[in-house]
């Protein structure tokens, strides 16, 4: 799974990369270094005119026919496996596919048996490109039990990890290359035979351990640049 992530700008240096019109007030956007379930992030999808788009979506998907947003922060991964069958994902794989701009993830490594030991976590970055380009789902949701707001909100796809991070997690999110970026975003897309293609694993990554501070969570959640420097775990 991924369950936190790093995204650094400034916005040109995104809008540049992936080739994308910023829509959000980019006088809101900040740097940060751990990403956490239901806030919101940006993600590059194809809007209704048929353009590249930045936009802000929740992180956790929340399905068009859900009775409540309480869900959200479970469905904050979805696994390629079953992405295009599963309930909560099939039509939003199907129909609404985007990317999620990462400059890194973080991981967390189980220590051996009766060790007694804390997870180690890991920073996993690309070693080519400048931004993980993460596969994920959209959907749309309406709260129409009281002021009709649109809630708009996104998930990451995951798979079986590379043969290097093997040693770190059971899982990776899927990475989109830039040369299947126009056929993976094309909403007019909808052969599952062919986009179920793109959910495969990259060994485009570095990776190496770094403080337990980034696992805090709620008011112990740290978002800070010193989260992503190297610490030996010995």
């Amino acid at each position: 799974m991924c369950g936190r992530y790093v995204l650094e700008g400034p916005v040109s240096r995104l809008t540049t990369y992936f080739d994308a019109r910023h829509t959000e007030d980019q006088s809101q956007f900040n740097n940060s270094y751990n990403i956490a379930p239901t806030t919101q992030v940006p993600v590059v999808r194809i809007n209704r005119e048929g353009e590249r788009v930045i936009l802000n979506h929740i992180w956790g998907l929340i399905p068009y026919w859900a009775k409540d947003i309480t869900g959200s922060a479970k469905l904050n991964n979805a696994r390629g496996e079953t992405v295009h069958e599963k309930p909560s994902f099939r039509t939003a794989f199907k129909k609404f596919r985007c990317l999620i701009p990462a400059s890194g993830y973080y991981e967390w490594q189980a220590p051996p048996e009766r060790s007694g030991s804390r997870k180690q976590p890991f920073y996993i970055y690309p070693n080519k490109t400048p931004y993980f380009a993460m596969a994920g789902v959209c959907d749309h949701w309406i709260d129409r039990t009281t002021s009709g707001e649109l809630f708009m909100s996104t998930a990451i796809i995951t798979t079986e990890p590379c043969e290097k991070l093997k040693q770190v997690h059971d899982r990776m999110p899927v990475m989109i290359p830039k040369e299947n970026w126009a056929e993976w975003l094309d909403p007019k897309n909808q052969d599952l035979i062919s986009l179920r293609q793109f959910v495969s694993t990259s060994d485009a990554v570095n990776f190496h351990a770094v403080s337990f501070d980034v696992s805090g969570a709620g008011k112990n959640r740290v978002d800070s640049e010193v989260l992503i420097k190297n610490k030996d775990p010995r």
